[in-house]
């Protein structure tokens, strides 16, 4: 009894059948579901799909509450009536396409000289010692970028900015507190302030005062 011999395909058949299923999957996941989930973002959370921008009072996009941003002049230096944000190691600061840490470890000398030099600045700029001031207004965080201080850090600052407004100081104390997000899901996380929504609150509050 003579064996059955395996039926073959032309052999041009392997590579329709891969070019169809690359078309399928093309249209699946290169286009419809795209096409879903933008819609879904644009319809649900219209705010955070299209970045979460933050607006001035004049509608001006300004930024985005999740990315910081520096409020300083031409050379570096904190300006005065604005509250500050923590250091960046992104780029030149806050550089959204370099986003990163220093990379420096604890003991590393550029990193101690670094936070000497953001130390002895605070205390210039602010009126107050070195045992006051919070680690984060000394380091940067891992991403660069964060857009938040410590509450601790905010209240440093208030008598600064006050003074530089010539507004009262438990008024600026009042919004900072006002404005402190807590823990995620009431336990995660360190309680945090936004910099960039303090500092449109504080110009809404100048404005008002004045």
């Amino acid at each position: 009894m003579n064996a059955s011999r395996p039926r073959t395909g032309p052999l041009t058949r392997p590579y329709w059948v891969a070019l169809k299923a690359m078309l399928v999957f093309t249209v699946v996941l290169g286009i419809a579901y795209p096409l879903v989930i933008t819609i879904v973002g644009q319809v649900a959370l219209p705010a955070q799909a299209n970045g979460s921008l933050v607006q001035s009072a004049e509608g001006t996009v300004v930024g985005s509450s999740l990315i910081g941003q520096s409020f300083t002049d031409a050379d570096g230096n904190a300006l005065p009536e604005w509250f500050q944000s923590r250091p960046s190691a992104a780029g030149d600061g806050y550089d959204a396409a370099a986003s990163s840490g220093s990379n420096w470890g604890p003991e590393n000398p550029d990193l101690i000289q670094a936070i000497g030099d953001r130390q002895a600045a605070i205390e210039k700029l602010d009126g107050v010692s070195r045992s006051e001031i919070p680690a984060d207004a000394v380091t940067a965080s891992a991403s660069g970028l964060d857009p938040q201080i410590s509450p601790e850090y905010a209240r440093l600052q208030v008598a600064r900015v006050a003074a530089a407004r010539d507004l009262p100081e438990a008024e600026v104390s009042a919004l900072v507190d006002s404005l402190v997000q807590g823990r995620d899901l009431g336990y995660l996380g360190e309680p945090t302030v936004n910099v960039l929504n303090l500092n449109l609150e504080l110009a809404k509050l100048d404005s008002t005062v004045r």
